[in-house]
This record gives structure tokens, sequence and C-alpha cells, in this order.
């Protein structure tokens, strides 16, 4: 099995032209004609998750963050991405990332996420094309309503956090809920008007929390809680078209952000 059909399995599922216009997702770094000997699959990609590879014997790394944002005009050890790309380079192993394709795909990352929470009925909440098959962020409802802080420890519990960043508490039960992994700030307003009772997101910005006070119960896990799942899905994906390819869902926690 060579780098390009397991790459060409997970287009399949999330095809590239679904990524955002400004992202940069598919093949980052390698060669694609080389024989697969382990894929490791990850969130982020440093040099911590190369060495990794490295060590499980894993020639392909596939992640849910683009290693490669932007060109690079130099690759040196001038800073972590160009040490990466160079490593990677180095040690024969090819870098693929599945972004904001697998994001905006049916039955991708919020689709996870929604399942981790135990949403029902769930369709994108703002559906992109004719066929509604694709979409930013998803909605879905509870199989019971829940009060406000029996929510947030359920989604906490869910994602594992150590805490949560939330609006005034909403004094009615949460059914309808909105989600959009990541930095899905940009979704709020069409969480309210899809009138969901709560709406889940991986980080927004301070000014977004004020004016909704008992419209919607904001819920603010981090970005890296929020998409942590996502290599599950890669994992699956790469077993059921690709049986062959040994997979590894990385042990390295990529995570900058330390709560204290």
């Amino acid at each position: 099995m060579k780098i390009k059909e397991v790459l060409s399995a997970l287009e399949r599922f999330a095809p590239l032209p679904l990524q955002e216009s400004w992202d940069n997702a598919g093949l980052q770094v390698g060669l694609t004609e080389t024989e697969v000997s382990g894929a490791l699959l990850c969130l982020d990609v440093n040099e911590r998750i190369v060495d990794e590879a490295m060590a499980k014997g894993c020639n392909l790394i596939v992640s849910h963050h683009p290693l490669l944002f932007r060109g690079l005009k130099t690759i040196s050890d001038l800073n972590d991405v160009q040490r990466t790309v160079m490593s990677a380079i180095q040690k024969g192993i090819a870098v693929v990332s599945m972004h904001t394709n697998m994001d905006n795909a049916k039955g991708g990352v919020n689709y996870r996420i929604a399942e981790k929470l135990g949403l029902q009925d769930v369709k994108f909440l703002a559906p992109a094309g004719a066929d509604g098959e694709a979409g930013s962020g998803v909605v879905g409802e509870l199989a019971e309503p829940q009060a406000a802080d029996d929510f947030i420890i359920a989604v906490k519990k869910a994602f594992g956090v150590e805490c949560a960043m939330c609006n005034e508490l909403l004094r009615r039960p949460i059914k309808r809920v909105a989600l959009c992994g990541g930095a899905g700030d940009f979704l709020l307003d069409e969480a309210v008007k899809n009138q969901a009772d709560a709406f889940i997101t991986g980080e927004m910005h301070y000014h977004q929390y004020f004016g909704y006070e008992q419209t919607i119960q904001i819920c603010v896990i981090g970005h890296y809680q929020s998409e942590q799942y996502t290599a599950e899905i890669f994992e699956e994906i790469i077993r059921k078209e690709c049986p062959d390819v040994k997979t590894y869902i990385a042990e390295t926690n990529t995570n900058p952000i330390l709560y204290i």
C-alpha cells in the first residue's frame, strides 16, 4: 500500500475542495509513491510527533492541523515549523493534513464531537452546497433536557477538560445544542438563528461573550480539547479503506496551552 493510496482514501471522505480558501490541507511533505510502513495520527505536527512516528516505525503522519499554512522561503533551524519539515524529510516521513475539509465533511470533526456528546438528529449548522452534504458546524438534540450546570459538567467530562469558559448560566433547560470544533466563534449567531439552547466551541474572542445572556449558553472548552478525537476519524477511514496499513494514535500531547 502506497502513501498516495492512503491520501486518496482520506480525500474521498473529505475532498480537498471542501477546505476554506485560506487553508492548506493535503500533502505537506514527502513522497507519495513510497510504501506505507505505518501511519501516526495526530492533531498537530511538531518535532516530537516526527520523533514518535520514527520510534513507531511510521513513515506517514496524518494530522488535522496543517504543518504548512503558508509557503516557506527557507528551510533551516530558524523556527519549529522549519525544523519539523527538515526532520520529516531527513527521516523519510511524509506528512498529510486533513483540516477544514475534514471539519466541513459529513461525518467529520463536528459530527464526532456531537457523537461524544450523545446528540441526536445531527445536521450541519450552516450547510454549504446544493446537496447539503457539507457545511460548517453542526446542531443536534440531547436525549433529555439538562440544566445548564449539569450540561457543562457533562461536556467537561466528555472532553476531559479542566475548565470551561461560559457566559451567564441559562435559566431554562438545554435541549438543542450547536457546536463547532476549534475556532468556531463565527457561528455563534448562526446557532442563535437555529434556536440552539447552547453553543460549544474551542475558542472565542472576549467581546463575543457579551449580549447573549439568557439567549444561549456559551461553553468554550479549548481548541485542542474540542478537536482531540479527530485522529479517531482518520483511524476509522484508514482501517476501512486501507486495512493492511498499521495505524497509531499519537501519544504525544501537542497542546501548547497549560491550565495552572
